[in-house]
């Protein structure tokens, strides 16, 4: 049997999305391609969140086109998925919420057990397996919200300001399960207004600002000497985060 074609890449055709009167997305003309791990960055209320929404689905744009390489395959696991800044936990163990989606996927038996053991193993869960999902802290909650993703194994994870209620230990550790991910092959693409961790995970960089893509470069260059006056305002306004402001 054939391997199915990729999802990627994903191709944004002048995408807007407007709620009410307001244009929130103005015209976002875009392709993301499998390898480089993509950071979006902006001001509050540039439309960062609104963006990734737009490229899993959950919203549909106003005018515009968000058009995968291939599409889901009906009846299998879904190839794209997203994480959330506070993840719903399912009332039952942390192991029974992985394989919970593993089933909801139509993979079950030993396969879906296997999966289940690996993925919390993999994020630093499998101790904990047998506790309910509710009890856990904060950051071991996200922490299984991206073992149940990773069970799933997809071509592409969306996260939106996965670490933002969490202090620095548990931060440290959800960005060392997402790196993980990304060496294992998954696409990730991110929302953060934490410019030190955009530094320490960005491959790349979208600036939006006012619903527009204003720049798109490597982090490298983006944190050294940004093309745009708006993209340098919002670092200067985030000095302390700098590189040359480090101690």
């Amino acid at each position: 049997m054939r391997a199915p074609l990729s999802l990627l890449p994903l191709v944004l055709d002048n995408v807007v999305f407007e709620a009410g009167a307001r244009r929130i997305i103005d015209g976002i003309s875009l392709m993301l391609e499998r390898g480089p791990r993509t950071i979006i960055l902006g001001p509050n209320g540039a439309g960062k969140s609104v963006l990734l929404r737009l490229c899993h689905g959950l919203l549909q744009p106003t005018s515009g086109r968000v058009v995968w390489n291939a599409p889901e395959l009906p009846g299998g696991a879904r190839r794209q998925a997203m994480v959330f800044q506070r993840p719903v936990m399912l009332r039952r163990s942390a192991r029974r919420n992985v394989t919970y989606a593993l089933k909801l996927a139509g993979i079950a038996g030993a396969e879906c057990e296997q999966r289940a053991s690996e993925a919390l193993r993999r994020v630093g869960l499998d101790a904990l397996g047998h506790r309910h999902a509710r009890t856990l802290s904060g950051g071991e909650q996200q922490r299984l919200a991206l073992a149940r993703v990773w069970a799933l194994r997809p071509e592409i994870l969306f996260l939106d300001e996965p670490t933002a209620s969490l202090d620095p230990g548990a931060t440290h550790e959800v960005e060392r399960v997402i790196a993980a991910m990304h060496a294992a092959g998954t696409k990730i693409v991110m929302v953060t207004h934490n410019l030190g961790q955009a530094q320490r995970l960005a491959d790349e960089i979208l600036f939006i600002h006012d619903g527009r893509l204003a720049e798109r470069t490597a982090a490298a260059d983006f944190f050294r000497k940004p093309a745009t006056a708006e993209a340098a305002a919002y670092l200067e306004g985030e000095s302390p985060w700098r590189p040359s402001a480090a101690a």
